[in-house]
């Protein structure tokens, strides 16, 4: 089989999954573009993406740009003269750098496309109850995820699975994808082909603080779903009055109950045994939880941890 010399660009822990899939096929990771190494913590110690650190271990180059339209950058990528570049959470590309190799460049996407366009595609495939979704890879063009799609594949979503989960097993599978994806353009045996035309599909927005909050007055299972989808990261919240301090909560995990309560939607009930939340319909039972300033926890530890439960309240 042919083997093509490949760029990748990518960052993240899935990413380098991926990366680590080309570089163990027969093709030719001829180069790495990642992010700039950042400065984080306490100690403002910089870290490296787990990309380049691969890239690192494997003696493969790396590129790290500040600007993708930087012309320096550019030279010395069309210099290694790449049959194509492979994008795995990537940012967005200029025209002039996904255009250049002559078989084009393609992605990989956490969904079924076009579902699921966006930058967290795995967290609302769980959120909104999903029993199914997948990976794509398609070939990048100026519209954002919007491209040629050259291979599918599905996987069932687990009951009660969680976004980590999911993310790992797509993450794994994803990989695959790739290098198949590869192989079929060096044997040119894929026929790409334009995305369906769907009126209203579901979307997979960049996820910020305030769209974590969990809506108790949503139905038991909504609350349930969202809260799978956001955990581990960036994990859904809401927020206690204890005393006179507010402070937020974190819910990892959990367990509904379907009733006819009559009581106030949004309000809890707290002792020694139990905390529960009422919600529209029913009543949810945190099983995970992380209490700000606190470490994550389960609900009898964190239970444990108060004396006087009459003081807690949601804010």
């Amino acid at each position: 089989m042919k083997s093509l010399k490949v760029v990748f660009l990518g960052t993240p822990e899935f990413a380098k999954t991926a990366l680590e899939a080309i570089h163990q096929s027969h093709h030719e990771v001829v180069g790495v573009v990642t992010v700039a190494d950042k400065a984080s913590g306490r100690g403002q110690k910089m870290n490296q993406s787990p990309v380049k650190i691969y890239a690192s271990e494997n003696n493969i180059p790396i590129f790290q740009p500040e600007k993708l339209r930087n012309p320096e950058f550019l030279e010395e990528l069309r210099k290694l003269d790449a049959d194509v570049f492979v994008v795995v959470a990537f940012r967005m590309m200029p025209k002039v750098l996904f255009e250049m190799p002559k078989m084009g460049t393609f992605n990989l996407h956490a969904s079924l496309l076009p579902d699921y366009r966006g930058a967290a595609p795995i967290n609302y495939a769980v959120i909104n109850g999903e029993e199914k979704t997948g990976a794509t890879t398609f070939f990048i063009n100026e519209k954002i995820d919007e491209g040629n799609i050259l291979l599918q594949e599905e996987i069932q979503v687990l009951e009660n699975e969680n976004a980590g989960s999911l993310h790992d097993r797509l993450m794994e599978m994803g990989a695959k994808l790739v290098v198949k994806t590869l192989d079929g353009l060096a044997e040119n045996s894929i026929t790409e082909r334009p995305q369906p035309e769907v009126e209203h599909p579901k979307n997979a927005f960049k996820i910020f603080k305030e769209d974590t909050r969990i809506d108790w007055t949503k139905n038991s299972k909504e609350v349930h779903q969202f809260i799978l989808g956001m955990s581990p990261y960036p994990a859904a919240f809401t927020t206690l009055k204890i005393g006179e301090d507010e402070k937020g909560l974190k819910i990892y995990n959990g367990k509904f109950e379907l009733s006819d309560h009559g009581k106030e939607i949004g309000s809890l009930e707290i002792s020694k045994n139990e905390f529960k939340i009422y919600t529209k319909d029913g009543m949810y039972f945190p099983s995970e939880l992380q209490l700000e300033g606190k470490k994550r926890m389960n609900v009898k530890d964190f239970l444990n941890g108060f004396r006087n439960f009459d003081e807690i309240k949601m804010a």
